[in-house]
């Protein structure tokens, strides 16, 4: 192509970057190979041949389309194309799973994310049988066949309607949130989250009422805005509060997780939400230095 541009051996080898014995080497291979002349060349001037003019015409395009296979073969090797499948459960939905939906398509023109919400214990198996390629649970779900990674950590706290007399403290005592009936999800639903927020309480006297409502922990919030109850939840509750309701910290309490779940075997893909997803939990202050 550049020798067609040039029409001169010695300007055309200078621009490659090679001799111009390596030159005149390689267009006799080119030309044997195609079983023609490309080029008619003599002492004073290069001129094409009606193949040669042919090829120089109908080459660009041919190299474009082979630059876009090799783009497109280091971006898959990169992990930045493809279709990505991400579950979640509901109470990662407000902030945590939209904030790395977000991060993984920017940019990446040729990566489709497609997240949708899954009941806690189906994520793991889902992740480990490949039904998904990745998902994000609150807390360590257990699971066969799948590797957790730590991707934030947040204090608990309680919803509670605004007008609750616990609302006019910054924090709030574990003992004095027992003192009201408190909303977790079903255990059947969530189980280590079930367990490690009815945990919080299991020193308190007398014991707390705890209220599992059948529908949906995220869905039904009247029992809180009317102050009947107290719902534990973690700090991300405040980015999607509903109106009427506040969240307050509970004085004492450890932290609660969020993880996300990728297979044992992983693929460029897989890497590159993992890198993504650190670099995210850095930026954001997800995690402790």
């Amino acid at each position: 192509m550049v020798l067609a541009q040039e029409l001169n051996f010695t300007r055309a080898a200078a621009r490659i970057g090679i001799a111009q014995p390596a030159l005149s080497a390689r267009m006799r291979r080119l030309e044997a190979e195609l079983g023609t002349a490309l080029l008619v060349r003599n002492t004073r001037s290069v001129v094409l041949t009606t193949a040669g003019a042919a090829l120089a015409e109908s080459a660009p395009p041919a190299l474009a389309a082979l630059d876009r296979a090799w783009d497109t073969a280091r971006s898959a090797a990169a992990g930045e194309l493809g279709t990505l499948r991400i579950g979640y459960s509901l109470s990662a939905g407000a902030e945590t799973a939209p904030a790395l939906v977000d991060r993984l398509i920017r940019g990446n023109s040729g990566l489709e994310v497609g997240a949708v919400p899954m009941a806690t214990p189906e994520i793991s198996p889902a992740v480990a049988d490949g039904r998904i390629d990745a998902g994000i649970t609150r807390g360590e779900q257990p699971g066969r066949g799948v590797r957790r990674f730590l991707l934030r950590r947040m204090r608990i706290g309680v919803q509670l309607a605004q007008h609750h007399p616990l609302a006019e403290h910054p924090e709030i005592e574990i003992a004095d949130a027992a003192a009201y009936p408190l909303r977790l999800p079903d255990r059947a639903t969530n189980p280590v989250i079930h367990d490690q927020l009815s945990a919080l309480f299991q020193d308190t006297r007398p014991h707390p009422r705890f209220h599992t409502p059948a529908v949906s922990f995220d869905m039904s919030q009247r029992d809180l805005r009317d102050g009947v109850t107290l719902a534990p939840a973690g700090e991300a509750a405040v980015t999607a509060q509903p109106a009427g309701l506040t969240w307050r910290p509970l004085r004492g309490a450890p932290s609660l997780t969020i993880h996300l779940v990728l297979p044992r075997e992983q693929s460029p893909l897989h890497r590159r939400i993992r890198a993504v997803a650190k670099t995210l939990a850095h930026e954001l202050h997800w995690l402790p230095d």
